[in-house]
């Protein structure tokens, strides 16, 4: 009888140890489960502030775009329309004293003739600057190709283009906003990447549209970061968040940049 009782005893035991065995690979299991949670919390906190502070720098180099724009506006405002205005404004004032003999008033009638033309041409210009008329009329594949017809005009760049793709898929400001970003990626190829030849790509895969820019021109390293803020690429990558695309850029030293934009 005693041997049977401690061998109940023994049973006892291990059933206790068995079932505090189970609580303590529970506790442990709840108590991973815990940190692990609290560590894709945290990681999805930080992520969020990445996020944060990301959208910050954007909405900062979007102010930084329109401001650089509204002065390049003023500037043109006050060198090639102000100016003319105040050539006018003196003629006028010849006429109305009206001491002039009759040469004089013809010549005085002709500088302010020419000088409302120029004045006419200037604000045409200006306005072409806001926004292309072409741009508006026929779309963003007729006026990037007026744009690559210009610079092969003026032999500072070889562009070729091939764009198709519909255009009631994109809206006025979407268009403008890319056109912006060919301007740039131009401007960027002959000023700083001394590049002789660039191609522009714009097509609709899988109803996402694709934009591709390649120029032959000196590069940069991708991975300097600052370098490629420095080359204008933080502007684009503003108007790139605008239309709610997605951007890349590749390129190294000698072998010319490529410019991806899924929108």
């Amino acid at each position: 009888m005693e041997v049977f009782l401690s061998e109940d005893n023994q049973i006892i035991t291990i059933v206790i140890i068995g079932v505090l065995l189970m609580v303590l690979v529970a506790v442990a299991m709840l108590l991973f489960l815990f940190l692990s949670q609290k560590k894709i919390i945290e990681k999805q906190i930080e992520n969020k502030e990445l996020e944060i502070t990301h959208q910050k720098k954007i909405i900062q180099a979007t102010i930084i775009v329109q401001e650089r724009e509204r002065e390049r506006i003023a500037q043109d405002l006050h060198d090639d329309v102000s100016s003319k205005l105040n050539v006018i404004h003196l003629y006028a004032n010849l006429l109305l004293e009206g001491n002039l003999s009759t040469s004089e008033y013809a010549s005085v009638n002709e500088q302010i003739i020419e000088a409302t033309n120029k004045t006419l041409e200037s604000a045409r210009k200006i306005a072409h600057n806001l926004l292309p008329p072409i741009l508006d009329k026929f779309g963003l594949k007729s006026a990037i190709e007026e744009l690559a017809d210009t610079f092969n005009i003026s032999k500072k760049i070889s562009i070729s283009s091939d764009i198709n793709f519909p255009r009631e898929l994109l809206n006025s400001d979407s268009e403008l906003h890319l056109f912006r970003i060919t301007q740039e990626l131009i401007n960027n190829s002959i000023r700083h990447g001394e590049a002789e030849e660039c191609k522009i790509s714009i097509n609709l895969e899988d109803d996402k549209l694709h934009f591709t820019y390649t120029d032959n021109g000196i590069g940069f390293n991708s991975d300097d970061i600052k370098n490629k803020k420095g080359i204008g690429l933080k502007n684009i990558e503003s108007r790139v968040a605008i239309l709610n695309g997605k951007l890349s850029t590749k390129s190294a030293l000698n072998k010319g940049i490529k410019v991806s934009i899924i929108i």
